[in-house]
């Protein structure tokens, strides 16, 4: 807000300058002002741009810490299963040796959930990793496309200036 409201000022005043200027017939100062004002203009735009790709990667980001959040929840809860299953086997059973088949089953099915969770945490690593590289591409298609909205605003500066000169 703070930010917008100065840039709003600074362009009011250079129309002022402008004005000014053509009104002492220094149409040199004039152009010189009407071109800053279109340089605030572009970097007002730039800003705001670069503040909503901010905010749209908050978003995310606070997305994927919720997710994250979750796996971690599942994660420790199957891990719990587990040890207790594991101490389950290690204290009942048949006889002192050889656990009964209940508890056999409890055991092969925590150690099922325990491979599923680790599963689990290295596809959520492989989804990243996939993400990351389409938002590397994403973000360089970004700077492609700012770099030629510069190149066009560089033109008509030019063309502005060589026609009112």
């Amino acid at each position: 807000m703070r930010q917008e409201r100065l840039t709003r000022e600074r362009l009011a005043g250079l129309d002022e300058k402008a004005r000014f200027a053509l009104g002492q017939g220094r149409d040199d100062l004039a152009e010189a002002a009407v071109t800053r004002q279109l340089e605030f203009e572009a970097q007002a735009e730039r800003l705001q741009a670069v503040q909503a790709e901010a905010e749209q990667e908050a978003a995310r980001l606070e997305e994927c810490l919720a997710a994250l959040t979750g796996r971690k929840a599942q994660m420790e809860e199957e891990l719990a299963s587990f040890e207790i299953a594991q101490r389950d086997a290690a204290l009942g059973g048949d006889g002192p040796t050889r656990p009964g088949r209940r508890t056999e089953r409890k055991v092969d099915r925590a150690e099922a959930a325990f491979d599923r969770a680790m599963a689990g945490a290295g596809g959520a690593a492989g989804v990243a990793r996939t993400d990351a590289k389409a938002a590397a591409k994403v973000a360089e298609l970004e700077v492609m496309q700012k770099s030629a909205v510069v190149a066009q605003r560089l033109a008509a500066l030019r063309a502005a200036h060589q026609g009112g000169a």
